[in-house]
């Protein structure tokens, strides 16, 4: 019989996106402050991979990825998302009901996983608490981060897979 021990820090990061680059440096700076130091900043990148967001955020969608230095207990992964739906709620426009003008959303990269928070429940989901759920995105195997069949067409893309391969490397300097 194995003995329950505590999970391992983790590295948190943040994926963005938005048609305004100055509202997506504003949160960042939000993030930061709230988080701590930013290690890892990716340029913003083009995001056309799905129409799912056009009818509240537009057109011309961008997506920039963040992690921070200070590393974090895996158990306040639901905090964060309830945290980050406030913002997206707080700086959303009203015109009859709220339109969302940014996409934040926390997860965090491990030695062998990238897990991602949401609030929709799925089949490959396991339910955390306060209505959040947790899904592992991307697995480390053969020396690189790969996708599962569930995963987000984004992120099974070379460049997701490159920018959390860095990320990992990041975190297991950090974690020695």
């Amino acid at each position: 019989m194995g003995a329950a021990k505590s999970h391992k820090l983790v590295k948190l990061v943040i994926g963005m996106i938005s048609n305004e680059p100055d509202l997506i440096m504003k949160v960042e700076k939000q993030l930061e402050w709230k988080f701590g130091k930013i290690d890892f900043r990716t340029a913003l990148l083009d995001f056309s991979y799905t129409d799912y967001y056009a009818p509240e955020m537009g057109q011309s969608l961008k997506r920039q990825f963040i992690s921070f230095r200070k590393l974090v207990d895996p158990v306040i992964l639901p905090k964060i998302k309830r945290l980050t739906n406030r913002m997206e709620l707080r700086l959303s426009r009203e015109n009859g009901k709220p339109s969302r003008r940014i996409n934040i959303d926390p997860g965090y990269v491990t030695d062998a996983k990238l897990v991602l928070a949401t609030t929709k429940d799925n089949a490959h989901r396991i339910y955390l608490n306060s209505g959040v759920f947790a899904e592992i995105t991307l697995r480390y195997v053969d020396r690189s981060f790969s996708p599962w069949e569930w995963t987000y067409r984004d992120y099974q893309t070379r460049e997701y897979v490159d920018i959390f391969n860095e990320i990992r490397k990041i975190y297991l300097h950090q974690a020695k």
